[in-house]
């Protein structure tokens, strides 16, 4: 079937003053108009297209690529308010829909929100919602303790980021997990920390346990590579400082210091760490 919300792959099957009919084996068809054909189309030809419904409520195609697809997440733009609704930039002609009844506080021209993309079952019209949590769900957990994960930063609250996990389940960044700067709206990898009683899920934007170490003892040794083998932070050295050179804790910083060190790769010094000798430079970028 024609998938209204998606790229179809459709071929053409005719040539006709408003443009060319597109079509495919359940004989259902679609049309491509004029503006969006290119020089090189010929009948018979297989094309990819995305489908949606024009000002006047007519089923469409288009070349034009929107940023986001139906039954996904997008961080999208208003571009206008109205009566009826908001409508946002999602780089097609037509603006998505977002009704009064699908926003969690009402929307402002020319901010940006995330949002839902869907089919509405009784107008057969491509809409988008705010209500991000009516779109999620952790009752059946797809996704385990330890495991990369894309996130979607929806919402900030007292405790943390709140995200949307592989577009699925829902999930908290606490705020002193954050050592980089986030804000809603962000696209980024990151890691199922903990899943607790009732599959609350706690994340992080680092590896979780010892491969996060292990993570912090790389960046250590390429900041000393690239340093003349030499760093002036000390286990005195404060936190921020820490935070603003390495994006880690302190904490993280000095669990990494002491496998270093236990590896024989770092000498500790009053005035901060070296590498265990010059040659060995060469050594540590293979580790």
């Amino acid at each position: 079937m024609i998938q209204i919300g998606k790229t179809n792959t459709l071929t053409i099957l005719r040539q006709t003053p408003p443009g060319m009919f597109l079509g495919n084996d359940e004989n259902e068809v679609v049309l491509l108009p004029n503006k969006c054909i290119e020089p090189d189309f010929k009948v018979g030809d297989e094309i990819e297209v995305f489908i949606y419904k024009d000002s006047e409520d007519r089923l469409i195609a288009t070349r034009l690529k929107p940023y986001v697809e139906i039954n996904q997440f997008a961080f999208l733009n208003v571009s206008e308010v109205s009566r009826v609704g908001a409508f946002l930039d999602w780089g097609l002609e037509k603006d998505l829909f977002v009704p009064f009844k699908e926003q969690k506080q009402k929307m402002i021209e020319g901010h940006n929100y995330v949002v839902f993309i869907y089919l509405d079952e009784l107008t057969d019209r491509i809409v988008a919602s705010s209500k991000i949590n009516k779109f999620i769900s952790n009752e059946v957990l797809e996704v385990e303790q330890g495991e990369e994960v894309d996130l979607l930063v929806y919402n900030e609250t007292n405790l943390g980021f709140t995200c949307v996990i592989n577009g699925i389940h829902k999930g908290l960044i606490y705020h002193n997990d954050v050592f980089t700067d986030l804000a809603v709206g962000d696209s980024v990898k990151g890691y199922v920390k903990l899943i607790r009683e009732g599959n609350l899920i706690d994340l992080s934007l680092q590896k979780v346990g010892f491969k996060h170490v292990l993570s912090s003892t790389e960046k250590i040794l390429e900041y000393l590579i690239a340093h003349d083998g030499y760093l002036e932070l000390t286990d005195k050295a404060s936190p921020d400082l820490i935070e603003r050179r390495f994006d880690m804790s302190k904490a993280t910083y000095k669990k990494s210091i002491g496998i270093l060190y236990r590896q024989r790769k770092i000498t500790l010094h009053p005035d901060g760490v070296r590498l265990v000798a010059a040659v060995e430079v060469e050594e540590a970028k293979g580790v």
